[in-house]
Order: C-alpha cells, then structure tokens, then sequence
C-alpha cells in the first residue's frame, strides 16, 4: 500500500515575504493518543505571517514548513490509546503547526467538541483567540466581577473575543483601542462599552480611560499591540492592576519605569501559546471547554469571521490578514466546496 496523501499550505521559501505553494505531502500518522482530524476548516493568525517569513520557526515536534495553528473538523483516524474521541466527531483545537492542511493530528487533549449550529467556517475561527483571550484575562490576569477591562487591537480575533468573554463574565465596563473609527464602531456589538482610535500618540487612549473611569483606571490591559503602549499602560492601570502582553504589533521592547510597576503594585504578565508543554495546552483548552464551550452553543458568545477562502486562495488570505483592514479571523475553507474552489468569499 502507498503512502497517503493530502494537499497542504507549505511554505517554500522564507526570502520577502515568503512563499506558499498548495502541495501534496504525506498525511501525518496518529499514534498513541494523537487523533488525527480531517480538517475542514483553518484560522489564520499572526504567527503564520512571522513564520512564512522564517521568522518564527516551528517547535520541536511540529510541521516545520506547514503553518496554522488551529483548526475545526471532524475525527478520522485514532490513535492506539485515544479513548476520547468517536470517529466522526466534530472537534476544533489547537497545535503548534501542521493545520492549514487536509489532515492534522493533534493530542485528544488538545480537542474541543464543536457546538451544534456552529459551522466549520465558525469554528475554526474560534480556538487560539478564544483560548488566548480566556486563558490571558482569567486564568493569568484573575478577572473579577466589577472590574475594568481595557483591549487593545479590539477588532482583531483575541481583540473580539476578549470583549465577549469580559462582557460575559460580568466586567464593570470593558473599553477598547483600535486603528479605525469603523472597528470602533464594529466593536460596540461584541461587548465593547467605550473605544477610541490610537494614531501615533499613545496618549490618546491614556486619556479617554481616565475620563470614562472618572480617574479611577483600570484592574486589566489585555496588550496585543506591544512596545510603543507600554508608559501609558501604566498610566491607566488602577492600583494591583495587572498588564498582559500578548502582542508585539508595536513592537517588543521598551523601557520599564520600576518605580511606576512598584508604586501601583502591578503585576506585568507575558503570555504564549504555542511555546507551552503539551501539559499546559491540555489545561487551557480544559478549561475552554468548560467554561467557553458553553457560552458558544448559547450564543453568549460568537465568532467573528472577517472573510474566508478556500485552499488555492491562500495567498489571498495571507495578505487579507497582512492588510490589518481585517475585522476578526480570516479563515482558510478546507472541505470540498473549498478544496475545488467552489465557495463564496466574504
């Protein structure tokens, strides 16, 4: 018997910008407690952009040249000791590379059951932001009830989802940045109180938090922006208020004024995803499932698809999502409507 085959997203060189090709390669083996799902649909993020361009390499273990780290379809093939999982069964979930591709295998711990009346367009929209997001504001910032939230990039896919969470979870008002008035405008209906547009000048948004908390600041910044937001951050934090890097859009170093974080008592967090052990993975995505999961099948919270494209469009994509005009997630089509090209692009 022939080796098995699938069409995947490779890259195929680093130099500019990188290059992708729509290849056949072999289809990944599931074996001990890896299950292997038949991809129907991918989401695309920030990291596929850094490692296209040789930026960002894949870890020990993972598809070096095969980006995307989450995905939504369905269980074809388990592993000898996968006992979680039914053949068939609608999963979205997470892996450090490898998914933008027909199959992808990933730890039955790294697995989410899809909820009914989510598509896999939606789903697949859903698991490095929503579990970024949950696992960055409750899990490593202790949201409370009550508390202030300010998100920055809140148009984007964490951006959107954080708002919905904190929204969800009782935040006393949840306030957000964005590049545009028109993703301001957009972030109202997914849970944002107040927003304003940041342009060159940090300060703009150091100022409208004090007038919308009546100088009182903020308990959390959820930063997916990075370096140049960082003096006023400190500026909005509220005494104990805590800071969580999640970006580097702005970018990744800074100088840190001690006597600011040691004066308010704050409590400055950076947080990945990918890097973490298969361990960590496993209780984030736990935790997802219980307390996220839940709130997707009632509509409590939602994804938030910018645009979608099927397979052979995957440069489109990847310069969709390079624009920074996006809305939330651009998400790669993968079943047969996709694969033939035969779908309609938002």
């Amino acid at each position: 018997m022939g080796e098995e085959k699938m069409l995947a997203v490779k890259i195929v060189s680093h130099e500019g910008a990188g290059r992708l090709e729509v290849c056949e390669v072999a289809r990944p083996a599931a074996r001990a407690d890896r299950v292997r799902v038949r991809v129907m649909a991918a989401g695309l993020n920030r990291a596929d952009l850094l490692q296209r361009r040789g930026r960002y390499p894949a870890p020990p273990g993972a598809p070096a040249d095969i980006p995307g780290l989450e995905f939504a379809g369905e269980v074809e093939r388990l592993g000898e000791d996968a006992r979680a999982w039914a053949l068939g069964a609608r999963v979205f979930g997470i892996t450090a590379g490898g998914a933008q591709a027909e199959y992808v295998v990933a730890p039955e711990s790294h697995l989410a059951a899809v909820p009914d009346g989510l598509s896999f367009e939606e789903a697949a929209a859903v698991p490095e932001v929503f579990v970024t997001a949950h696992d960055a504001l409750f899990t490593q910032g202790g949201l409370r009830t009550g508390e202030r939230v300010l998100i920055h990039a809140v148009g984007s896919g964490v951006g959107t989802a954080a708002a919905q969470l904190a929204r969800a979870a009782g935040a006393g008002a949840v306030y957000g940045t964005a590049r545009t008035p028109e993703k301001i405008v957009r972030a109202r209906e997914f849970g944002m109180d107040e927003g304003v547009v940041v342009g060159d000048d940090p300060r703009a948004f150091a100022e409208a938090v004090r007038g919308w908390s009546g100088g009182a600041g903020v308990g959390i910044v959820l930063d997916l922006v990075g370096a140049s937001y960082l003096d006023a951050n400190l500026d909005v934090l509220a005494p104990r208020g805590r800071l969580l890097l999640v970006g580097t859009l702005g970018g990744a170093s800074a100088a840190l004024d001690f006597r600011r974080v040691m004066g308010k008592r704050l409590r400055v967090t950076g947080t990945v995803l990918r890097a973490r052990s298969t361990e960590e993975k496993a209780a984030a995505v736990r935790r997802f499932g219980a307390e996220v999961v839940p709130l997707l099948a009632r509509r409590s919270v939602r994804p938030v698809v910018d645009s979608a494209y099927g397979l052979s469009e995957a440069d489109a994509a990847y310069a969709r999502l390079e624009s920074n005009a996006t809305f939330g997630k651009v998400v790669l089509n993968l079943s047969p409507a996709g694969l033939s090209g035969k779908m309609a692009f938002s």
